[in-house]
């Protein structure tokens, strides 16, 4: 089982920025600039600490997300996609036009057992 996923759509783009920058990593961030997004970085310019917890990969790109942001979402799966529209972040799909954003629902009782929720 896995607690997140991304679309069709989203692979897509994810792929195009892998071409472009080589090995990157989603950050969920905590809403300061563009409210709660998916952000994606090259591997390296995004300081991660003992505080950032993997949620899973994404087409060998690692998923990120703070631990006290963890603590409100921690009962959902998560599926990353994307759309059209600049955000207001510093994430590598902005000058595409696009901007990731993740949509959520409840995990299932066969998920929770399994995650420990």
């Amino acid at each position: 089982m896995e607690r997140i996923a991304i679309t069709e759509a989203a692979t897509k783009v994810l792929e195009q920025l892998k071409a472009k920058h080589g090995d990157l990593i989603f950050h969920q961030s905590g809403g300061c600039c563009d409210g709660s997004a998916p952000m994606v970085f090259e591997k390296g310019d995004m300081y991660l600490d003992e505080s950032d917890i993997l949620l899973g990969a994404l087409n060998g790109v690692n998923f990120y997300m703070n631990q006290d942001q963890f603590e409100y979402w921690k009962h959902t799966h998560l599926t990353v996609d994307v759309t059209e529209g600049r955000g207001a972040s510093f994430s590598l799909e902005i000058p595409l036009g696009l901007r990731f954003l993740i949509h959520s629902r409840l995990l299932t009782k066969e998920e929770e057992a399994f995650f420990n929720v």
